[in-house]
């Protein structure tokens, strides 16, 4: 059985604990970190299964950080959710990002993704495409 973890990549507070709640009741062990700098830095030291990532970040951008995540050898497989609420930016990163969520989407749909990432990863077959 494959150890399901997730960072968690959110400046509002508020946010970051309704994602780790949906997270971790779908089996991940979960990170959360509110600061694009400090996400970056972490990064350099961890392979998560699974990144949420919000683009509006303090010091270092998501856009910035996901475009590191895709170069990054370790990194470049690790599903990316994108969260954001910008409706334009989101259909500029479809192409880079592997999901994309508009805020405010509802819990229930990240639920479902999260948990269809989840079984994915402990069933060994390999990363789900899906489109959101």
């Amino acid at each position: 059985m494959t150890h399901l973890t997730a960072l968690i990549i959110e400046d509002e507070p508020k946010l970051g604990v309704i994602y780790d709640t949906v997270l971790r009741q779908a089996g991940y062990e979960t990170e959360i970190i509110r600061r694009g700098d400090e996400a970056l830095q972490r990064l350099r030291h961890t392979t998560p299964t699974l990144i949420l990532l919000d683009i509006h970040l303090p010091y270092v951008s998501g856009l910035d950080l996901l475009k590191v995540i895709r170069v990054t050898e370790s990194l470049a497989k690790t599903p990316v959710i994108v969260l954001t609420a910008d409706l334009y930016l989101a259909q500029t990163l479809e192409d880079q990002a592997d999901y994309v969520l508009i805020k405010s989407f509802g819990v229930s749909r990240l639920r479902e993704l999260v948990t269809r990432l989840a079984s994915a990863n402990t069933s060994s077959t390999g990363n789900a495409d899906a489109t959101c």
